[in-house]
């Protein structure tokens, strides 16, 4: 046989036939000549993204050895051997293992011993390579997942007595579970399956679970009751929301008082409450929704009486702190403030225990965590008597680094005299810490383990301030290797986000390391839409002042050019969903700034799918993007950005890749397919052939594939595509 002298030049790209459809709204027309490729059954779309990721493939070819590299620096610095901290639940401690060569996690526990005072509170020291005594693995996800290509685990949760499990498998990817019930007693499945549903699943006491159904557009509708051993035909829908804006949630109160139901909007919400005491009773409404009023409740005991914690924007579009008998309220009059709205301060919320409450919220582009002790000695107060403000003192927690992330994280047990949280920066592996809630005494249960020869003075963060065209202070944070020459450029990944008012905040990554490593300088920009500086950082970025989000990322790669960080031939901008929208957007408006452009499950045609209320999401999401279905200049706004609709054959594109999964129901994977075949017919390959490339994964949803190693090898193309078209020397 004569071996193939075909270089990847050679091979012609896939061309998507062209079937114009028009779409007329408001009196505006728009021809759309891939709207074909929505059909996902159609085995000509099949052969079609099959075709893409063989071009894909070639073109890619010369970034096998790097990626391998990459995916083998990721796997030698995982302690791939490990557990996590255990946490003490109703007389259990529970805890999570991973091994050498499996892909997915055990759930496992172990017999709390009895006691008092804080030594119940210390966790057993349990070997990372072998069973402690007495040990049971409740739940083997590498076993659920044998014989699937995609497996992803919901809800996980066992009940009071510690009898039962319930939990929830995806085995496609499109985010609609099976929820079963395991006795834990005999290792036994019970009977009890059911299909199609959301994935959480919440106990009340060891008999009844509630859990959320979805509609035809994967929205979760309604919360339904089962119990346990009976047939789910059985099972009562306790709560339906109609609006199709709306979402339901449930779940639990941590002292296991009240189960708390909300239907919420973007800007809207409305919690109802039910007494665990009587699982099968009606739910109360809080406080009726009001357009525009959000809150939410959690169950506290101040001053010896049962109060509900309100975080709400009742006072200030960034919320404020109040509490309220347990019961209905009507206004804020009837809230007594705990914490005052402030400009300055984004109040996130609050986690309640029986001696402390943790609060949380955000200053100067930071998360932030304070801790205010109760008085428990007042068991017996006069019930008549209300609390006042003066039982509820909050003082911050205080860390050394400028740049870091800490909140509160494993802490299931009401009546815990020790507050568990989490802290990690850019530079400082997560970390897992103890608090002693009497003695203030911090004690670091875990550090992620980095192996090789991995030191964090190695690397530095720092948080720059970018004046945006219109005045506003963009922050960005900008990480790379303490022995960086920065007075040259050097390549740059420049990641953005900028919707839904998510923050993303310093974090530390094994994986980046092998950009940093590289020579790489990673920089986040902290654009308009997310929520990095409160409220008005958000609604200055979504809907109809949408247009800030792209200008001010446009600002940012502007100002590491003007300031010698990188060049135009080193910076590729990474985005991904609706950070995949500002990739497109981008790349249409300042592509000529940029090397390269990754964007993962991106939201590209984000007008068409906003014009199809029956997709998932789009209802939903109007709060966020403005709905153009109905209003004509939300059309006009949306139509002079979206992505696929403003491809231009004057302007001058990147490397474009394009990264989605066939079965991804947030972003479905039509958008970045559409995307690729009009730049690829409008621009052409005029910089190189494989300028525009597009991958398909066939068998994932919108987190991509799953089980760790597969996760560590998709994240070494991608990394490697970033670092090869970046310029990034190799190691």
């Amino acid at each position: 046989m004569t071996k193939s002298t075909r270089t990847p030049e050679s091979i012609n790209p896939p061309i998507a036939a062209k079937r114009p459809v028009t779409r007329s709204f408001h009196g505006r027309e728009f021809v759309d000549d891939y709207e074909w490729l929505r059909d996902k059954e159609s085995r000509e779309v099949i052969d079609y993204l099959e075709a893409e990721n063989a071009y894909t493939e070639a073109f890619t070819s010369d970034l096998k050895d790097i990626s391998e590299k990459i995916f083998s620096e990721i796997k030698s610095r995982v302690q791939e051997t490990d557990m996590s901290v255990p946490t003490r639940l109703n007389g259990w401690w529970y805890y999570s293992r991973t091994q050498e060569g499996k892909s997915y996690g055990m759930s496992c526990r172990l017999r709390a011993d009895e006691g008092t005072g804080l030594d119940a509170w210390t966790p057993p020291t349990i070997s990372d390579n072998e069973p402690a005594p007495g040990e049971e693995v409740i739940l083997d996800a590498n076993e659920l997942a044998e014989g699937h290509d995609f497996f992803s685990l919901g809800a996980a949760s066992v009940s009071e007595d510690g009898s039962f499990l319930a939990y929830s498998t995806d085995v496609t990817g499109d985010e609609r579970y099976t929820l079963r019930v395991k006795d834990l007693r005999t290792g036994e499945l019970l009977g009890d399956e059911i299909v199609g549903i959301a994935a959480g699943a919440t106990w009340i006491g060891s008999e009844w679970i509630f859990y959320q159904k979805v509609d035809e557009a994967w929205r979760p509708d309604s919360v339904w009751r089962h119990r346990v051993g009976t047939d789910a035909s059985e099972d009562v829908r306790v709560f339906h929301e109609p609006d199709e804006s709306y979402w339901v949630g449930v779940g639990s109160t941590r002292s296991e008082k009240y189960l708390l139901l909300e239907a919420s909007s973007k800007i809207t919400s409305e919690v109802w409450y039910l007494d665990t005491s009587d699982p099968t009773g009606e739910f109360t409404c809080v406080r009726p929704r009001e357009a525009g009023v959000e809150y939410d409740v959690d169950h506290a005991v101040i001053s010896g009486r049962d109060m509900w914690m309100i975080t709400h924007n009742m006072t200030g579009s960034n919320f404020a702190l109040a509490m309220v008998p347990v019961g209905t309220f009507d206004s804020v009059e009837d809230l007594t403030e705990l914490v005052a709205h402030r400009d300055d301060v984004r109040v996130e919320g609050v986690d309640c225990f029986a001696g402390h409450l943790a609060f949380g919220y955000r200053r100067g582009g930071i998360g932030r965590v304070a801790l205010a002790i109760l008085d428990t000695s007042l068991s017996d107060a006069d019930p008549a008597q209300l609390p006042t403000a003066e039982a509820v003192k909050f003082t911050e927690m205080e860390f050394s680094e400028e740049l870091y992330s800490a909140g509160t994280s494993g802490n299931p047990e009401w009546d815990a005299p020790v507050l568990r949280y989490g802290y990690g920066s850019f530079t400082t592996p997560s970390q897992l810490w103890q608090l002693e809630i009497a003695s203030g005494k911090r004690v670091m249960l875990k550090e992620q383990k980095v192996r090789g020869e991995f030191d964090a003075a190695d690397y530095v963060a720092k948080r720059e301030w970018v004046t945006a065209a219109d005045g506003a202070q963009i922050p960005v944070s900008i990480v790379h290797r303490a022995d960086l020459d920065v007075s040259r450029p050097n390549p740059t990944l420049l990641y953005g986000y900028g919707s839904y008012e998510s923050s993303m905040d310093p974090g530390f990554s094994i994986a980046r390391l092998s950009l940093l490593d590289r020579g790489m300088v990673f920089v986040i920009a902290h654009v308009r839409g997310g929520g990095e500086m409160g409220r008005a950082w958000w609604e200055q970025g979504r809907a109809l002042t949408k247009k800030n989000t792209f200008t001010d990322f446009v600002d940012v790669a502007d100002f590491l050019l003007e300031k010698g960080w990188t060049t135009r031939e080193q910076m590729v901008a990474l985005g991904g969903s609706a950070g995949g929208m500002l990739m497109g957007v981008v790349a249409n408006i300042a592509g000529d700034r940029f090397a390269g452009i990754q964007a993962v499950v991106p939201f590209v045609d984000s007008l068409t799918s906003m014009l199809k209320p029956e997709l998932p999401l789009t209802v939903v999401e109007w709060d966020e993007w403005g709905d153009p279905y109905h209003d004509p200049e939300v059309y006009d706004y949306m139509a002079s950005y979206s992505p696929y609709e403003n491809i231009s054959g004057e302007a001058t594109y990147p490397k474009i890749l394009a990264i989605t999964s066939l079965n991804d129901t947030r972003v479905l994977y039509v958008e970045p397919a559409k995307w690729i075949a009009k730049l690829r017919d409008v621009v052409g390959d005029k910089t190189e052939p494989g300028q525009f490339l597009l991958k398909t994964e066939m068998v994932a949803g919108h987190g991509g594939v799953s089980g760790r190693y597969e996760r560590w090898k998709q994240t070494g193309f991608e990394y490697a595509w970033i670092a090869h078209t970046a310029g990034a020397v190799e190691i």
